[in-house]
């Protein structure tokens, strides 16, 4: 029997679209450098200035304010190296205004929680705001932690293992009150969900390419006109003096690609990964007992179900449905390689066993209503199996 292979690990990374496939197999072909001012360089130029025009249009944005980095983990890194420099540099002492304080969730992405620690390791103050069982943090907690001496909060949009979304619009106007910068890792909305930069009220946004089925090495950080930056790479004069390198061509113009194509897609992506989404929930409450659903109920992304098991332990579930030909997760692909239980459950006050017997399903485009319901029977008897062997 030929053992079917369904991907619904989407937030670890997307599959490269087959129409972005074949276009970057054309852009191949544009081999100049796109700093060079001969006939190859401008074509490579032109290429590379529309592939930003793409990513400003996905989230309403400007193309000047795109700055291109290599991910999503480079883009935060830059805004929190940018704020230590401006708190601590000749040229940053009257925007930081003695300002060495950052506010973050205790779910944040680990390029954030370890970029926030290691600014704490020199000397820099860092607030963690817990949140409440569903992933949200409150508004109080925060105005309660801000003061005059808050540089940067930093959010992420939405949660890569449970899916929940933040009021961003509400932190940003509650840090702008009180003179702080604002940054939100939008890694994980982009494309799932409408996103309106300036709406948003932040100063720092971050995307990456492989999370909206673009190819993998490529991000870009978006940046309010007016707010500071500071390159991390130094060298030339690329990206106006931000982002030193050689332009990343066929990256960049993948990243248009899939850039434009999920500008189009966003709203029939809510409705039909949202309906898979909510089936697939459906198929577990009716047919395994005793399970427990991580995250918002409402404020949740359309294609994320995080969801525990108890009695059943993460990775046995995990190889079980592996060999059924299912892709899930344990939890966020950065921290696979962590025998800890997730940091995201357990700030959501789920206890550490529970937390260890967790399952992320993260659906997306190529998923049909077949593969779920293959899903939904194939679950149940692992799950009664490893209960069975638990209970011995």
């Amino acid at each position: 029997m030929t053992v079917p292979q369904i991907y619904m690990d989407y937030n670890a990374t997307t599959p490269l679209n087959d129409a972005v496939k074949a276009a970057m197999i054309e852009d191949f072909a544009v081999y100049g450098n796109a700093s060079s001012m001969h006939a190859a360089g401008r074509e490579a130029h032109g290429r590379v200035e529309a592939a930003r025009r793409a990513v400003a249009d996905l989230i309403g944005g400007a193309p000047g304010e795109v700055v291109f980095t290599s991910g999503g983990s480079e883009s935060n890194n830059t805004v929190f190296q940018t704020m230590r420099i401006l708190a601590s540099g000749p040229d940053g002492r009257a925007l930081s205004a003695g300002r060495r304080e950052f506010i973050i969730s205790a779910i944040e992405h680990p390029c954030v929680l370890n970029s926030a620690a290691f600014l704490q390791s020199l000397g820099f103050t860092v607030t963690t705001l817990p949140v409440d069982p569903f992933g949200k943090i409150a508004l109080e907690d925060l105005r309660s932690a801000l003061s005059d001496r808050t540089l940067l909060v930093s959010v992420m949009m939405a949660n890569n293992e449970i899916g929940t979304i933040q009021d961003i619009p509400a932190i940003a106007r509650l840090s702008k009150e009180a003179g702080a910068w604002i940054h939100t890792d939008a890694v994980q909305a982009a494309g799932k969900i409408p996103l309106a930069a300036r709406d948003l009220g932040v100063d720092y946004l971050t995307l990456s390419a492989h999370k909206l089925y673009g190819p993998k090495g490529i991000g870009a950080l978006w940046v309010r006109s007016g707010a500071p930056l500071k390159p991390l790479i130094h060298g030339g004069h690329q990206e106006d003096g931000l982002r030193a390198g050689t332009y990343n061509n066929i990256g960049i113009l993948g990243f248009g690609h899939a850039a434009a194509l999920a500008c189009s897609q966003t709203q029939a992506y809510g409705k039909t990964i949202g309906a898979l989404r909510d089936r697939l929930r459906r198929g577990f409450e009716e047919h395994i007992p005793n399970i427990k659903i991580n995250g918002h109920p409402q404020d949740v992304l359309p294609n994320t179900l995080n969801v525990s098991f108890p009695g059943a332990e993460g990775e046995a579930i995990l190889l079980s449905l592996d060999l059924a030909g299912i892709a899930v997760s344990t939890g966020s692909a950065c921290a696979s390689g962590s025998l800890d239980p997730s940091h995201v459950l357990l700030a959501l006050g789920v206890e550490p066993e529970l937390a260890h017997g967790s399952i992320r399903f993260s659906l997306g485009w190529g998923l049909t209503e077949e593969h779920v319901n293959y899903v939904i029977a194939t679950l149940p008897p692992i799950i009664a199996r490893l209960r069975a062997m638990s209970a011995v």
